[in-house]
């Protein structure tokens, strides 16, 4: 992982807990941490997609072998303490490790009463400590997200001084509602009552102000550094001073989120009271927990929109967006954008032609058709309507997830490489490349990520060019899934089926009967036909891209995306390997960029990790088709950086940030960079 303090990203978050309490807190964090990522089961949805970290160990007298590293401007670690953290002289003197500064900020979080003596001394002595432990049972996810989400909004987005407490650091919340009587107005009463009378008044400072008084200073001032809650009931959208505050809080570019408490009808939703995020309540009176859903919402969007300011300023900095660019927090709407055309008094803003540019992911054809007719440039860090369409490439997709290890070594989820599934297939599709994948067609895998994400794609942008190509090895094509799939994607995905090699067909009784790799001699018929495959759908690729990588379960004569990588070099193809985000492919960068092979890539490494391997290995020697570590070791180690960045179209800076980086944004824009560098279509 990256350490240098030069051009970070502005914000990351770890999280470290103890093996042993797991089953305590883990569901909190990882609904936590839903929030505050990108949700794959939803991937064009618009959420926060802060970079994520985790430690913890398979061994509970152990700690993580790594403390948090200085990986972004501003890094918030939640340390989870508990008995057995207190008990253990290794974490003790683990977290004792952790010293906090100006861009390296401790919240630790109590998990019982014996966790709180973490603050008697060390390094966390005299901290401020959140009690998990006094949780209301009834709603102890919903606590630990309002409160986990309070801290990194104080540490992370806004600049405070580490010991500020209070209501100088809360969230100021405007309660946006209809008049007296109205069912807004209860609603309204009850949240503010809620906050007074709880211990939310640290984290909110709630302006009620009721309609029908002037629209004056008072109310401008409050929505110029409010979160605007705007409590949508039967009669807001026809009051006029309800209209005013959300144009205003557009204007303004707050944060806002609406709460849906309809009771009947309402003859015309306010338009300018879209494209925010909208909870729903049933009617009064609230209960508890639509409250702290309403809270919870609240702080989310709040921290989202500053973060997004931060990530495109970022971005900006870096050259991914245009210097001139007039960043927006939401996606672009018509009535802003004549309002920014009107005004016209940035010197950000080119007379010339308005450039604005919002976070992911991209709006689609339907929702941005009105850009064009204002001569008007819509991009996010990863696209841009003013795109020049490149050569079109079959862009080779070689990406597994692998075995976790606790969070002990490697410290991001594998659903980031989901992700990055995703976020590659959108951007390469949508560019009218080709997507190459070979892969098992199973629920939840990796191919289902890529056709999910190209299907809508297909839809929303209109367009009969996507062509994905599913690469797949006999007898994985005589599955019921193949023929599922063919099916559910039909006029998207070509399923290529792959022969059996000569010598195998040879030996098989019947092609037509599925052969379980249940013995070293049916392992063996497997990894001639996956090698085949894979060199086929190699050739076929233009440039192929690494990631993840399991070392060991796999069916072939040596891990896939091992063989996949070592193919793909013999044939001379562009490549871009993204080791950054754990696995094999972590592995192959770390013995690139050392000039060490690491012992993963020997065969001792994988016959001790791979029950049956050295059987498979001899047959396979005696039909002379083994798997050769020497030949691995030479053919890794006579590889560099500047080899593999003069034929990807990057600079050996960028290709060695490829290598490297954590984060799945910057994966997918090195890449995409590559691509728009090559020049033209490679030769062989």
């Amino acid at each position: 992982m990256i350490t240098s303090t030069q051009n970070l990203p502005p914000l990351a978050v770890h999280f470290i807990w103890h093996p042993s309490d797991k089953e305590v807190i883990f569901n909190v964090i990882s609904e936590f941490r839903r929030y505050i990522t990108r949700d794959t089961d939803r991937p064009f949805s618009r959420e926060i997609n802060i970079p994520t970290f985790l430690y913890s160990s398979r061994s509970p007298s152990n700690p993580p072998k790594n403390t948090p590293p200085k990986l972004a401007n501003k890094n918030v670690i939640f340390v989870f303490t508990s008995g057995q953290t207190l008990t253990e002289p290794l974490w003790v003197d683990y977290f004792n490790r952790l010293n906090g500064s100006t861009n390296y900020f401790i919240v630790p979080v109590a998990i019982d009463e014996a966790g709180m003596k973490h603050s008697y001394s060390g390094a966390l002595e005299n901290y401020n400590f959140i009690r998990a432990h006094n949780w209301p049972h009834d709603y102890r996810i919903e606590s630990g997200i309002l409160e986990l989400s309070h801290e990194l909004y104080r540490y992370g987005l806004n600049d405070i001084d580490s010991d500020e407490v209070g209501k100088e650091t809360s969230i100021k919340l405007f309660l946006s509602h209809a008049k007296k009587g109205d069912t807004g107005l209860n609603h309204a009463q009850e949240i503010k009552s809620f906050i007074d009378n709880s211990n939310m008044n640290r984290f909110f400072d709630a302006n009620e102000i009721s309609p029908g008084f002037k629209f004056d200073g008072e109310i401008e001032s409050h929505l110029k550094n409010s979160t605007m809650i705007a409590i949508v009931s039967d009669a807001y959208s026809s009051r006029y001073w309800c209209q005013r505050e959300v144009l205003t809080a557009k204007s303004e570019y707050r944060p806002i989120v609406v709460v849906n408490s309809l009771e009947d009808y309402e003859d015309r939703i306010f338009p300018s009271i879209g494209n925010v995020p909208c909870v729903h309540v049933t009617a009064e009176p609230l209960a508890h927990k639509d409250i702290l859903r309403i809270l919870i919402a609240s702080l989310l969007e709040t921290v989202r929109f500053k973060y997004a300011e931060a990530s495109l300023k970022f971005y900006q900095s870096q050259g991914w967006i245009d210097s001139k660019a007039f960043i927006l927090c939401r996606p672009p709407e018509v009535q802003q954008v004549v309002e920014i055309l009107s005004k016209n008094e940035s010197s950000s803003i080119d007379s010339s032609r308005l450039h604005l540019c919002y976070p992911e992911p991209p709006l689609y054809e339907e929702e941005t058709i009105w850009t064009d007719y204002l001569n008007i440039t819509v991009s996010t860090p990863l696209w841009s309507s003013d795109e020049v369409q490149t050569d079109k490439y079959n862009v080779g997709i070689s990406i597994s997830d692998y075995l976790e290890d606790g969070y002990e070594e490697h410290h991001q989820h594998t659903d980031e490489l989901q992700r990055l599934s995703q976020d590659l297939a959108r951007h390469i599709l949508s560019r009218n490349h080709t997507l190459i994948y070979g892969g098992d067609l199973r629920e939840n895998g990796f191919t289902e990520f890529v056709l999910e994400e190209a299907s809508v794609l297909k839809e929303r942008l209109k367009s009969d060019q996507f062509h994905v190509e599913n690469h797949l090895a006999w007898p994985l094509y005589l599955t019921p899934a193949s023929k599922e799939f063919s099916i559910k994607y039909y006029g998207l995905l070509d399923i290529v089926k792959h022969e059996v090699p000569d010598d195998i067909d040879s030996i098989l009784k019947n092609k037509e009967i599925f052969l379980k790799p249940d013995c070293p001699e049916n392992q063996y018929i497997w990894s001639r036909c996956l090698t085949t495959m894979r060199k086929e759908s190699i050739e076929s690729s233009d440039v192929r891209i690494f990631a993840g990588g399991k070392l060991g379960g796999y069916l072939g004569k040596m891990p896939g995306v091992l063989e996949e990588f070592l193919i793909a070099i013999d044939l001379n193809k562009p490549i871009y390997l993204a080791g950054g985000l754990g696995g094999l492919c972590q592995k192959l960068c770390d013995s690139i960029l050392n000039n060490e092979i690491s012992e993963e890539f020997t065969e001792e490494w994988q016959i001790s990790h791979n029950a049956r391997y050295i059987e498979l290995q001899q047959i396979a020697k005696s039909n002379s088709f083994e798997a050769d570590y020497e030949q691995v070791k030479t053919l890794i180690l006579g590889l560099s950086v500047e080899k593999l960045s003069l034929r990807s179209g990057l600079s050996k800076e960028d290709y060695n940030r490829l290598m490297t980086t954590p984060f799945v944004d910057e994966v997918v824009h090195l890449i995409l960079k590559g691509l728009n560098q090559l020049e033209g279509k490679p030769q062989y």
